[in-house]
């Protein structure tokens, strides 16, 4: 929001670094600052053109910041990104963090995992229940930091069963729809209905700690 610019606009980035604790930050945090920098530098016309734009060059940084340095070697981040342009929502994901859409009482993923998992439910591979605790839960498909630049979902799931579809972007939201972006720390411990009923009992701050507290 500017005097050039006036329409309100918000970003928010959800990074998850893999490649080990100190390298996996790392990654993480160019992700974040990239992807921000490079959003708040543009006129915010073509959204999903500037976030894979932005979400490619934090890939290509995080590459090159491990090949350069052997500690980091093989460091790399999942991305989720919500970027609101007036009441109209635009995503790009990457990887397995998540977006949420909190509407009429119900709770909705927006985005879709790129795991192994998720690619065996859709083939009919795996049931739901044998999902669960599978030894292949955290293999991802997608991430920043690859040698060649990930595949950026912009494809927006409108219901439980909907079929994803990029068509979706630009979702205007209503009075009283929340957002959520979380990682896999809190997806894969806390069910959609538990997050659901905290994010309902209680104010904003309390509930997210709320959340951290059930999942650990």
């Amino acid at each position: 929001l500017s005097e050039e610019n006036p329409m309100p606009a918000v970003l928010a980035v959800l990074a998850d670094g893999i490649g080990g604790h100190r390298a996996g930050e790392v990654a993480s945090e160019m992700a974040v600052e990239v992807i921000s920098q490079q959003v708040a530098a543009s006129d915010g016309r073509s959204p999903l053109e500037t976030l894979t734009a932005a979400i490619h060059l934090a890939s290509q940084q995080i590459y090159a910041a491990a090949q350069a340095d052997d500690a980091r070697s093989g460091m790399g981040s999942t991305c989720s990104c919500a970027w609101v342009i007036n009441d109209r929502l635009y995503t790009a994901t990457v990887g397995d963090s998540r977006i949420y859409l909190l509407r009429n009482g119900s709770i909705n993923q927006l985005s879709t995992d790129h795991t192994w998992i998720q690619e065996a439910l859709e083939r009919g591979i795996l049931t739901p229940e044998q999902a669960r605790n599978h030894p292949n839960q955290h293999v991802i498909r997608r991430y920043l930091g690859s040698p060649t630049p990930p595949v950026v979902d912009n494809r927006m799931r409108l219901a439980a069963q909907g079929e994803a579809s990029e068509g979706h972007q630009g979702l205007q939201l209503l009075p009283g729809d929340r957002l959520m972006l979380c990682s896999d720390g809190l997806s894969d411990l806390v069910s959609d209905v538990e997050m659901l009923e905290t994010l309902n009992a209680m104010e904003p701050n309390a509930a997210l700690q709320a959340l951290v507290d059930l999942a650990n």
